[in-house]
């Protein structure tokens, strides 16, 4: 009976994970990075907007200086990620929806 419960015991696990993924409980979705070509042609195309309207926007709500801008496909939108020094030198990473412009996310670096 003990080498038939230890051989159940890796397919109690598999099984386990296999029902932990089905339900979502898996690794995380990383976002897809989209490269500077493909970020100007959806811009041409009007399907995201500009860079230049986020970092405006980032500045005019946190003065201070902008660092650097990454766009991502994540969970089937468009977002600019952005970070920013303030004049009180703290430093923001601000997430924005790169199709409606809508602010998503703001956070502190440590």
């Amino acid at each position: 009976m003990t080498d038939l419960r230890s051989a159940l015991k890796p397919a109690a696990l598999c099984g386990w994970l296999c029902f932990g993924l089905l339900l979502g409980w898996g690794l995380p979705v990383v976002a897809d990075d989209v490269d500077q070509d493909e970020a100007l042609a959806l811009t041409e195309r009007g399907v995201i907007r500009p860079l230049q309207f986020f970092i405006k926007d980032a500045l005019r709500r946190y003065p201070g200086r902008f660092l650097e801008a990454e766009l991502e496909y994540d969970d089937g939108r468009y977002v600019y990620e952005l970070e920013i020094v303030t004049h009180d030198r703290r430093v923001l990473d601000l997430e924005y929806d790169a199709v409606t412009g809508a602010l998503l996310d703001v956070d502190e670096d440590d």
